[in-house]
């Protein structure tokens, strides 16, 4: 049994005997939605001798809550998931729980996901495809307060450049992501229907697109949203 949500019980181990910092296994908490991947994870981390997977869970929003529980060393997180943005909870962790490094692992090497975890606090950001001993390693690297960034992405992230998209124009866009009506756009972000308008032009000509579900779809694609 991998265990539940949330966080599982290790009774076939015994660390009462541990008495330095450096003995003890490094605690991580692991946030994915995939449920498969979710415990193959745990399980794969679980098999390092080091290593105790203490916390897991689906949601974005349940991130720092579980966090905050069971106190690990390295958050592992994906970066879509429901409820909340990995991306999000990791800011957040950052300032409630400064000791706990991050590591961002997606599916999604997106060179604006990358600049937005650095930006977050994020100490690493890996896709999914490596060997469980890369990511093992890299937590481990981490801990040491080294970044750890994908080389593939990274490279892809320098010639990309920053998002043109300013905060509000991303704001737009998001609040537009439902097939709202710039009423509803506008009634949701407290703006006139005239600036709605206005930012949704400029994030259509910023991204190249033609109208505004290609923008959204642009930016997405980018890792800008």
């Amino acid at each position: 049994m991998l265990g539940r949500e949330g966080g599982r019980g290790r009774p076939d181990r015994v660390y009462a005997e541990r008495v330095t910092d450096e003995d003890k296994p490094v605690r991580v908490l692991l946030a994915e939605d995939q449920g498969m991947m979710r415990g193959a994870l745990a399980l794969l981390l679980d098999l390092e001798d080091d290593m105790e997977v203490v916390a897991q869970v689906a949601a974005g929003d349940r991130i720092v809550e579980e966090a905050l529980a069971a106190r690990p060393d390295v958050a592992l997180l994906d970066i879509e998931l429901p409820g909340r943005s990995g991306l999000d909870a990791a800011a957040e962790l950052r300032q409630r729980l400064p000791e706990c490094q991050v590591l961002i692992l997606t599916t999604f090497g997106r060179p604006g996901y990358l600049r937005r975890a650095m930006e977050a606090g994020a100490a690493g950001f890996l896709v999914k495809d490596g060997p469980v001993e890369e990511l093992a390693g890299a937590i481990r690297r981490v801990l040491r307060g080294e970044r750890v960034i994908d080389p593939a992405l990274a490279a892809a992230a320098l010639s990309a450049g920053p998002s043109p998209l300013t905060q509000r124009e991303q704001d737009v866009l998001n609040a537009a992501a439902d097939g709202a009506t710039v009423a509803d756009i506008a009634g949701r972000l407290f703006l006139s229907e005239s600036t709605v308008r206005n930012y949704l032009s400029a994030a259509i000509g910023k991204t190249g697109t033609r109208n505004r579900m290609e923008a959204l779809r642009a930016a997405r694609q980018n890792g800008w949203l």
